[in-house]
């Protein structure tokens, strides 16, 4: 059987504006890989994804490095396979890299010689190129580092935790880091951008100073009909699994705002405002790569406890981690329930492209309010949390605005579902 070099190429699937770095290669070259086993891990502006390897074989080369960034499509290594992977590896580790981008896909080659791993300079210990990166931008060296990896491999895991904790090898004689000061001579500690991070920061600029023109109202909720009907209805929810949150409620009012002023949930073109004809509401969760806004489509359509149930799943997956790149596609709307953390009042940013209004809900808490009763009034302590709207002027003005917030305080004022 003859050798044959794969490439290992990023997804093509992408949803437009969205980049991706190569987080870190799960095996390094020279090492065998199985068909379908996870690679690389991508981290696009939304969620992590794995790559997994298109044949079994071994890895020959990496064309990218961590925190690289990735086109989609974009060759990122390549594979050896066949009777001799490991003389197929060597060849392709001897071409050029014009000759490997020129390759489409799949090369047949002549096998030669045998390919080992890399090691870091200086030392016998293996290393991949994203090791080797990391171990330099941390200062280290790989005697420094006590390799968790098969056979003693050093991991990117084992660079950071050395990082954080201090060399994990028992030799006291390699130097400290050299600290790193800025030109004031103030001694700086530097936390690289993930791809999260940064996309997030050009998109606040974009949207902020060059796309959408904002303007955020502010409306204060009474929480006391949502709270009774909550606590009648917990434990029946529970029942089936189907954690009651306050979120489920704000989405439902949200929903019934939508139909109220549709332009809510609608993109600004040049020639035309585009009213989306259904709700796929995002979810702002606070996620391990950053904020995310999970997606849960035709909201339009769910009751309660189908809302409260979609919104645990999307939930749960963030938190862990698990997000795929569809559960964040397609988003026509989104609230930031920014109050979970402690928050009072916020103005989120539209950072989405393609929507034209983001919903921002604070924490709630009991505050002292004026209720009129009949022919009186009388101070009394309320439920209550701030809520604010923060849309694109062009698509409608303050009053479309305040009538979308009317509605969605009255119809959580008046809950009786």
């Amino acid at each position: 059987m003859s050798n044959e070099i794969v490439a290992v190429r990023a997804p093509e699937e992408q949803e437009e504006g969205t980049r991706s770095q190569l987080l870190r290669w799960l095996k390094a070259p020279g090492e065998s890989v199985s068909a379908h086993e996870p690679l690389i891990e991508l981290e696009t502006d939304k969620v992590t994804v794995e790559v997994a390897a298109p044949v079994s074989g071994v890895l020959a080369d990496v064309l990218k490095s961590e925190r690289e960034e990735v086109a989609p499509g974009e060759v990122l290594g390549h594979i050896a396979t066949g009777t001799a992977p490991e003389r197929a590896a060597a060849h392709a580790l001897r071409q050029s890299a014009p000759e490997r981008s020129a390759a489409a896909g799949t090369v047949w080659v002549t096998a030669t010689a045998p390919v080992g791993a890399h090691p870091a300079s200086g030392a016998g210990t293996p290393c991949s190129p994203a090791v080797r990166r990391l171990l330099a931008e941390r200062g280290l060296a790989s005697s420094d580092v006590r390799g968790t990896g098969p056979a003693g491999r050093i991991t990117v895991e084992d660079v950071l935790s050395a990082a954080a904790h201090g060399p994990q090898s028992e030799s006291a004689s390699a130097p400290p880091p050299a600290a790193q000061t800025e030109p004031s001579g103030i001694p700086v500690r530097r936390v690289a951008h993930s791809a999260v991070r940064q996309r997030i920061a050009a998109r606040m600029v974009e949207s902020l100073l060059h796309t959408a023109p904002h303007v955020t109202n502010v409306f204060e909720v009474d929480l006391t009909a949502v709270l009774a009907h909550r606590e009648r209805h917990r434990q029946s929810f529970a029942e089936r699994a189907v954690p009651l949150t306050l979120s489920a409620y704000f989405v439902r009012a949200a929903v019934a705002a939508i139909e109220e002023v549709p332009e809510a949930n609608s993109r600004w073109s040049e020639t035309a405002l585009e009213i989306y004809q259904t709700v796929n509401f995002g979810i702002g969760t606070a996620a391990p790569e950053g904020l995310v806004a999970p997606v849960l489509r035709g909201a339009e359509t769910l009751d309660l406890q189908q809302t409260a149930q979609g919104i645990d799943a999307l939930v749960r997956r963030a938190r862990a981690g698990r997000l795929t790149p569809e559960d964040v596609r397609g988003g026509t709307f989104t609230m930031s329930n920014h109050g979970v953390s402690g928050s009072l009042i916020a103005t989120p940013i539209i950072l989405f492209p393609g929507q034209a209004a983001i919903l921002g809900v604070g924490k709630l808490e009991k505050r002292a309010v004026v209720v009129q009763h009949a022919e009186s009034e009388r101070i009394e302590i309320r439920p209550r949390c701030y809520a604010t709207l923060t849309i694109d002027h062009r698509v409608m003005d303050g009053v479309r605005a305040n009538r979308f917030m009317q509605v969605f305080a009255e119809r959580l004022g008046l809950w009786s579902e």
